[in-house]
């Protein structure tokens, strides 16, 4: 299984981007994708989860400013990213739960890809 996360980029104070994760390589019949950041000096959080059929999770943090979902392909999953503050700086990650049973658990996320920078500045 491979992920990789990209759309990274430069926003000032209330922008937006959207992150895409490509995956490939999976065989599961129902699975979630997780979005994480780590900010420098600072451990991996989770932030934003979507399953394949469309079920989300949201960390309090970005809950009502970002949103995660699944592309068209399926193969391909977002994360909306609005009103973006200093403290969302940070590389993001996605992972995948390949065993997901209906509830988002961060530790059973896998395979993280090679993260893409987003710096929010004031």
């Amino acid at each position: 299984v491979q992920l990789q996360a990209s759309g990274g980029g430069s926003v000032q104070v209330g922008g937006s981007l959207r992150l895409s994760c490509v995956v490939s390589g999976l065989l599961s019949d129902w699975y979630a994708i997780g979005w994480f950041r780590q900010a420098p000096g600072r451990e991996r959080e989770g932030v934003a989860c979507v399953s394949d059929d469309g079920m989300t999770y949201y960390d309090d943090s970005v809950k009502g400013r970002f949103t995660a979902s699944r592309g068209n392909d399926k193969n391909t999953f977002y994360l909306q990213m609005d009103n973006l503050k200093p403290e969302d700086t940070a590389k993001y990650y996605c992972a995948v739960d390949k065993r997901f049973n209906g509830s988002f658990y961060w530790p059973l996320f896998q395979h993280p890809g090679k993260g893409t920078l987003v710096t929010v500045s004031s």
